[in-house]
């Protein structure tokens, strides 16, 4: 079974109806216990890191977040989830993250006047190491971003794909159990 960790940030129900197209036993949740009892938790999101880390708190989510990473679960996190897994945000000056990975998110620079922010659009990635997350898809493919700010790993060997737009975005992690894009 898959748990979705239900928390109210958007696009959960969007990654729980791809789950259920690809045959998968999906569950959305906020249950510790079937959180942990899970064979594979996402941590989907869209919206600002502390307003999200305010409701995981309130929620009681962020040990249970930390304790799924080091049981060796499976854990996805998309977009904002991918956010929250790391130490702080520019968005939210003195929030903490969950500091499951180390490395912080950054406001996109503006290199001109015609770079558009939010950023929307598609862009090729870089595959910088090889990874499970993107098996099989070819260097250079287009993937749809839609974002304002970027991650930036502390340790680049984490580092699976990225893309650039202003800056070198780090599109894609996974170390050990832990993924996220």
């Amino acid at each position: 079974m898959t748990a979705i960790i239900d928390y109210d940030a958007g696009n959960i129900k969007s990654v729980e109806k791809a789950l259920l197209f690809l045959g998968e036993d999906v569950v959305v949740t906020d249950n510790p216990e079937t959180i942990l009892s899970a064979d594979h938790v996402v941590l989907p999101g869209v919206g600002a890191f502390g307003d999200a880390m305010g409701k995981l708190e309130e929620y009681g989510l962020v040990s249970v977040i930390r304790e799924a990473a080091g049981r060796d679960i499976p854990l996805l996190g998309i977009c904002l989830g991918l956010q929250l897994l790391f130490d702080s945000s520019e968005e939210s000056p003195g929030v903490e993250g969950l500091g499951i990975l180390k490395g912080r998110i950054l406001r996109l620079p503006r290199e001109n006047k015609d770079m558009k922010i939010p950023h929307m659009g598609w862009n090729s990635l870089h595959f910088d190491h090889p990874g499970r997350l993107f098996k099989g898809l070819d260097e250079g493919c287009y993937v749809y971003f839609v974002h304002s700010y970027y991650l930036q790993a502390d340790d680049d060997a984490i580092v699976t794909a990225s893309a650039r737009y202003g800056a070198c975005i780090h599109a894609s992690v996974e170390k050990g159990n832990v993924f996220a894009c």
